[in-house]
């Protein structure tokens, strides 16, 4: 027997998250200059295109973003084999001297945010690299931390974390729930 999935963010609370990260972003950054934003595909290239639109919002200049495929770059099966080279990248624009927010939607083990560090150096030679994440549910297997987090929670042992985004899956929430459980 299955447990009910458990909504841990509505549609608003997901706003608001998005809101204060981006919030947060100006602010230890001193406002928008320099910043780009690269989304790991595929719900953090959604979530990097909100918090860019919430910048701008919020009379900050225009923020570059751009969106990164890591999967050949990972080291735990799931990518593809072979050797680690740069697909599915477009982000139009040098990371040469940029703050770059690396975005994603959930920091787990750590692995695919290192993946992505990866690639980020073989695009260029960023002046620092940030991680925004919307959840954070923990259970690290690399020394890896999050500078901006909508939310952080703790899933049971066994249980997937779930982000859906209106452009993707036509509403917005984060839920808890069993891996069968979408």
């Amino acid at each position: 027997m299955s447990a009910a999935p458990n909504i841990v963010l509505d549609a608003a609370q997901l706003g608001r998250s998005l809101k204060r990260i981006a919030m947060e972003i100006a602010e230890r950054n001193g406002g928008a200059d320099n910043i780009v934003l690269v989304g790991i595909v595929r719900r953090g290239a959604t979530l990097a295109e909100r918090i860019a639109d919430e910048l701008r919002a919020n009379g900050r200049r225009e923020v570059p973003v751009g969106t990164l495929d890591i999967s050949s770059y990972r080291d735990d099966g799931k990518g593809l084999p072979g050797d680690p080279r740069l697909i599915g990248r477009d982000i139009p624009f040098s990371l040469d001297a940029k703050r770059v927010v690396l975005v994603d939607d959930v920091l787990y083990t750590g692995r695919t945010v290192r993946a992505a560090l990866d690639a980020i150096s073989d695009l260029g030679r960023a002046e620092s690299v940030q991680l925004a994440v919307l959840v954070d549910r923990g259970e690290r297997e690399l020394p890896i931390r999050a500078d901006y987090v909508g939310k952080n929670i703790q899933a049971p042992h066994g249980q997937r974390v779930y982000v859906r985004l209106a452009e993707i899956d036509g509403a917005d929430a984060v839920v808890v729930g069993n891996a069968n459980v979408k």
